[in-house]
C-alpha cells in the first residue's frame, strides 16, 4: 500500500497521481521543440509538424502521426501553405488550418479527404490564430484573422460559417480567447488587456469576472474545462481565477507566483470531483493549482504538451508519457496509510490468507460484523478499474472474488462484467495498440465507438476478439469489422484479384450483416472492375448484384443474373437501363438472347409502348404477332381508310405466317366495314365498328330487313342464329303479321316452340298460341305449359303415356283442378304399369 501512495501529492482535501502510460516508440532528434503539435482526446492519435511556417520550397517540413504510444503510422512531406493550426476531429481526421484560410482534411495514414475555407476575405487578411474545438454538434474550427475578426464553423460536416461582431478597440490580435458552448449556443471568450468580451452571433457584450479586480492585472491567458463547464483565467500578475464559465460564481483565486505567461494551461477533473484543479505548464514547470489555493509542483526536464482528457491530463515529452489525474475516492479509502474502509480490510485479508495466516479470518470476521461485506467487494471492483497498473488489478479483483464467496445473495454480473472490460482496456493499452483509455473514458466512450477505432485503425483481428470475447451480436461486431477489414483488402495493389477474391471469400464466409456487393463496390471504386465482378459472384441476392452491375457497364451480365433472380421488377429495371444505353438494333438483339427478357417486355410494350412492339415483331419476323398487333391496332382508329389499311397489313401478314383461317377472318372484317360504310352513307343507321350480329340486330330493329338478308347470305350466316335474330327483333317491335308470314316463310330451323316461348315474354298468349298447333309432339307440352293451357296439355301428354310430361303438368296443377289432378294420376299409374 505504501508504496501505491508514494507518488501521491495532496491538493486540498484530494489526492493527485501521475501514472507512467508509455515509454515513447518514437525517436525524436530535437525532441517537441520547433513542432506544430496536435493529440486527440480519449487516447487518440498525436500529429506532429516541424516547423509549420517555412516557405522554402527546398526544404519542406515533414508531418508525422504517431499512435499515443509514439507508434509511427504515417509521415509525408509538407506540399501546401504554412500551417497555422493542427487538430482532430470526433472522427480521428486531422484538420490542418493553413494561413490563407484554407482547412485541408486528411485521414489517420495520411491519405487527404476533402478541404474547405473559411471564407474569401480571409485570404486577403490572413489567420493569426486558430481552434479546433468539440461541441454536441461536432467538431468546430474558429479563427481570428489579421484585420482582428474573428469566424466560426461549429460543424465541419455541415458547413456554415458565422463571421461574429468586431471587438471595439481590438487591434492585432486578443492576448487571449476560447471557445464556449452555452445555451446550445457556440461564442467566443477574448481578452484585451484588462477587458473581457463575449462574442457570439450578433453582439459583443464585455464581461466581468466575479471577483477579479483590476488589481489582478490583465488577463493573459485563458481554459475551459472538457465539459466546457468551467473557466480558468491567468493574469499578468500571476493570479489563477477559475469559476463557472457562465461567469456568475466564482470558485477561487490563486497566486501562482509566476508572472510569465504558461505555455499551455488544461483542467483536470474527474467527473463529480468536488476538487477540481488547472494544470498550468512552463518550459522547466509544471503546476496543478486547485480550488482551495494550494498548488502541486512538478519538475519537467523536458519540453511537453498537454492533452486535456475527460478524467485527467496526459503529458506528453519527447520520451515518456504519463496521466495526471485526482485518485478517485474508491482508491484512496482502499490505499492511504491506515484505512479501515471496507475494501481496504478484503484487501488486507486476501493478502493474508495467500500467505496462510489466521489473520485472514480476523479481517474477513472484522468485516462482516460490521455488515459491509458486500460494500468491501463492491470497492474493490470500483478501485481495479481506475488502476492502470495490471498487478494492482489483479490484486483488487482476486480480493473481491475472495470476499464474494462468503456471500449469499450477491450477483455476479458487476465483476464478471468489470473483468471483461478490464481485459479489453488492457489490450488496447498495449503499446502496439496505443489506446490509453481509463475505465471512465471507455464507459463515456462506449463499446460500438472502441470497436470503430480499432477498425479505423486496422486492427481487425483485435476488434474480432474483442467482439467474440463481450459476445456483441454478429450484425454489431464481427460482421461490421470483416466488412471494414473486406474494404481495405480490395485496395491492396500487391495482390491479383483472384487471390482477393478467394480471401475475402474464405474470411467472410455466409457472415450475416456482410454484403459483398458492398466489397464489390469499393473493389469498383478502386477501379479493379474483374475483381468487383468475381466478389459480386459470391452475393447471394440478386437485388444486390445487378445495380453494380449496371454501373459497371456488364449489361449483359446484368440482364442474366436479373433473369436467374426470378424477379420481374428486377428484370424491367435492367431492360429499362439497357433501353436508354443502347441503340435499338443492338437491344433488339440483347433481348432476343434472353427469352424471359424479351417476353416480359413484350407484355410491358403491349401496355405502354405499342410501336416499340411492331418494331420488335419486325425484328424477329414474327409475322403472326406483327399481324395480331395491326388487327388491334386497327380498332384504335378511327378513319375507316386506316383501319382497312392496317386491316390489309394484317392479312398480307397472316398470309405470311399461312395462317388461312385469320387471313379469311380479317378479310370478311374489311368487307363488313366496307358494308357498313355503305349503309351509312346511304340509310345514316351508324352501323360502322359493329360486330357483324350487331350489325343484323341494328339492320332488322331499323326494319331493314333486305339488307339484313344480304348480310346473312353474303357472310353464310347460320340459319338457326338469322332466324332467331329475325324472331327476337319482330316481337321487341310487335310486328306480329310480319312474324307470322315470316314463320310460314318455310320450315322453322330452330323449331316452333321458340316463337311460343319470345310472345309470352312479349306478353302475347294470343300470339302465342297460334304456334302450338306447329310444335313438335315431343315440345307439346312445354309449348301448352308455356300459354298456361293445363287441358291441353294434359291431353298431349295422356296421349304420349310420359310420365316426365304427366309431372310436369302435375305441378302446375293447383287444388281447384281436382278432376284434371285425378284424371292425371290415373294416366300416370296406367303408364307405369306399362
Amino acid at each position: 500500500m505504501a508504496f501505491i501512495t508514494a507518488n501521491w501529492n495532496p491538493l486540498g482535501e484530494a489526492f493527485y497521481r501521475k501514472a507512467e502510460l508509455y515509454e515513447m516508440c518514437w525517436s525524436l532528434r530535437d525532441g517537441l521543440r520547433d513542432c506544430l503539435v496536435a493529440a486527440a482526446p480519449y487516447g487518440g492519435p498525436i500529429a506532429l509538424l516541424r516547423e509549420p511556417l517555412r516557405r522554402s520550397p527546398s526544404s519542406r517540413p515533414q508531418l508525422e502521426i504517431y499512435s499515443a504510444s509514439g507508434v509511427s503510422i504515417t509521415s509525408f512531406p509538407w506540399k501546401s501553405g504554412p500551417v497555422v493550426q493542427l487538430g482532430w476531429t470526433i472522427n480521428d481526421e486531422l484538420l490542418c488550418i493553413q494561413e490563407d484560410g484554407s482547412v485541408l482534411i486528411y485521414d489517420l495514414f495520411g491519405s487527404f479527404k476533402r478541404h474547405f475555407s473559411m471564407g474569401q476575405e480571409v485570404v486577403q487578411s490572413q489567420v493569426l490564430e486558430a481552434k479546433v474545438f468539440h461541441s454536441p454538434y461536432g467538431t468546430g474550427v474558429a479563427i481570428v484573422t489579421g484585420s482582428s475578426r474573428f469566424t466560426l464553423a461549429t460543424n465541419i460536416d455541415d458547413l456554415k460559417l458565422r463571421r461574429l461582431p468586431e471587438v471595439p478597440g481590438l487591434q492585432g490580435p486578443p492576448s487571449c480567447w476560447a471557445i464556449l458552448t452555452q445555451d446550445r449556443q457556440t461564442k467566443v471568450l477574448l481578452a484585451t488587456g484588462l477587458d473581457l468580451y463575449i462574442l457570439d452571433n450578433t453582439s459583443c457584450t464585455a464581461v466581468c469576472p466575479p471577483g477579479l479586480g483590476p488589481q489582478a492585472g490583465s488577463i493573459v491567458h485563458m481554459c475551459v474545462s472538457f465539459s466546457y463547464k468551467y473557466l480558468a483565467l491567468f493574469t499578468d500578475t500571476g493570479h489563477l481565477w477559475t469559476g463557472l464559465s457562465h461567469l456568475q460564481d466564482k470558485m477561487s483565486e490563486v497566486d501562482t507566483k509566476v508572472r510569465m505567461p504558461p505555455k499551455q494551461m488544461v483542467w483536470c477533473r474527474r467527473p463529480k470531483s468536488q476538487q477540481p484543479s488547472v494544470v498550468l505548464m512552463w518550459d522547466r514547470l509544471l503546476l496543478v493549482a486547485g480550488v482551495c489555493n494550494d498548488t502541486i509542483q512538478f519538475p519537467l526536464e523536458d519540453q511537453c504538451i498537454c492533452v486535456g482528457e475527460l478524467d485527467g491530463v496526459r503529458i506528453i515529452s519527447s520520451t515518456n508519457q504519463e496521466l495526471l489525474q485526482e485518485v478517485p475516492l474508491v482508491c484512496q479509502d482502499i490505499f492511504k496509510i491506515a484505512s479501515m474502509a471496507p475494501g481496504a480490510l478484503l484487501l488486507e485479508a486476501h493478502r493474508e490468507y495467500e500467505k496462510s495466516s489466521q489473520k485472514a479470518d480476523e479481517y474477513l470476521r472484522e468485516i462482516k460484523e460490521q455488515s459491509m461485506l458486500g460494500e468491501a467487494v463492491r470497492q474493490c471492483v470500483e478501485a481495479a478499474v481506475h488502476e492502470y497498473d495490471s498487478s494492482t488489478q489483479k490484486s483488487l479483483l482476486r480480493a473481491a472474488s475472495f470476499g464474494k464467496c462468503f456471500l449469499t445473495d450477491f450477483s455476479p454480473e458487476p465483476f464478471v462484467s468489470t473483468c471483461r472490460e478490464m481485459r479489453v482496456l488492457n489490450a488496447v493499452r498495449d503499446a502496439s495498440v496505443g489506446l490509453p483509455l481509463t475505465h471512465t473514458q471507455f464507459k463515456q466512450m462506449t463499446l460500438q465507438v472502441l470497436i470503430d477505432r480499432l477498425v479505423y485503425r486496422q486492427f481487425y483481428p483485435l476488434a474480432i476478439e474483442i467482439c467474440r470475447y463481450l459476445k456483441i451480436p454478429d450484425y454489431q461486431g464481427v460482421s461490421r469489422v470483416l466488412k471494414h477489414w473486406a474494404s481495405c483488402k480490395v485496395q491492396q495493389k500487391d495482390l491479383s484479384d483472384e487471390a482477393i477474391a478467394r480471401a475475402v471469400c474464405l474470411k467472410v464466409g455466409d457472415s450475416p450483416g456482410v454484403s459483398y456487393s458492398h466489397i464489390a463496390a469499393k473493389a469498383y471504386e478502386c477501379g479493379r472492375t474483374e475483381l468487383a465482378i468475381k466478389l459480386l459472384d459470391y452475393e447471394a441476392r440478386s437485388g444486390e448484384q445487378v445495380p453494380l452491375l449496371l454501373k459497371m457497364k456488364r449489361s449483359q451480365l446484368a440482364l442474366s443474373k436479373a433473369v436467374e433472380s426470378g424477379d420481374t421488377d428486377l428484370v424491367y429495371t435492367v431492360v429499362s437501363y439497357l433501353k436508354n444505353e443502347m441503340n435499338r438494333g443492338d437491344f433488339f438483339m440483347t433481348l432476343r438472347n434472353q427469352p424471359v427478357a424479351l417476353s416480359l417486355y413484350r407484355q410491358f410494350c403491349k401496355l405502354q409502348e405499342q410501336e416499340t412492339l411492331k418494331d420488335l415483331y419486325n425484328q424477329d419476323d414474327d409475322h403472326q404477332e406483327l399481324a395480331n398487333y395491326y388487327v388491334t391496332a386497327s380498332y384504335r382508329e378511327k378513319r375507316l381508310e386506316t383501319r382497312l389499311s392496317l386491316l390489309q397489313a394484317a392479312v398480307d401478314e397472316y398470309n405470311k405466317a399461312k395462317n388461312e383461317f385469320a387471313a379469311k377472318a380479317t378479310e370478311e372484317e374489311m368487307r363488313l366495314l366496307r358494308f357498313q360504310r355503305k349503309l351509312d352513307d346511304e340509310k345514316g343507321a351508324g352501323l360502322l365498328g359493329l360486330s357483324l350480329q350487331a350489325t343484323m340486330e341494328a339492320l332488322l330493329s331499323l326494319g331493314l330487313h333486305k339488307q339484313a338478308e344480304q348480310l346473312y347470305r353474303d357472310f353464310r350466316v347460320p340459319d338457326k342464329r338469322y332466324w332467331w335474330l329475325k324472331l327476337k327483333s319482330l316481337a321487341e317491335k310487335e310486328e306480329w303479321e310480319e312474324l307470322e308470314k315470316f314463320s310460314k316463310s318455310k320450315k322453322s330451323p330452330i323449331g316452333y316452340l321458340a316463337f311460343v316461348e319470345v310472345c309470352m315474354k312479349s306478353n302475347n298468349k294470343y300470339e302465342a298460341k297460334k304456334y302450338v298447333s306447329r310444335v313438335t309432339p315431343e315440345q307439346k307440352v312445354k309449348a301448352h305449359l308455356a300459354v298456361s293451357d293445363l287441358d291441353g296439355a294434359a291431353e298431349v301428354a295422356i296421349e304420349r303415356r310420359n310420365e316426365s310430361e304427366i309431372g310436369a303438368v302435375l305441378s302446375r296443377c293447383s287444388s281447384s283442378d281436382r278432376l284434371l289432378i285425378d284424371r292425371l294420376n290415373r294416366a300416370k299409374a296406367a303408364a307405369a304399369k306399362k
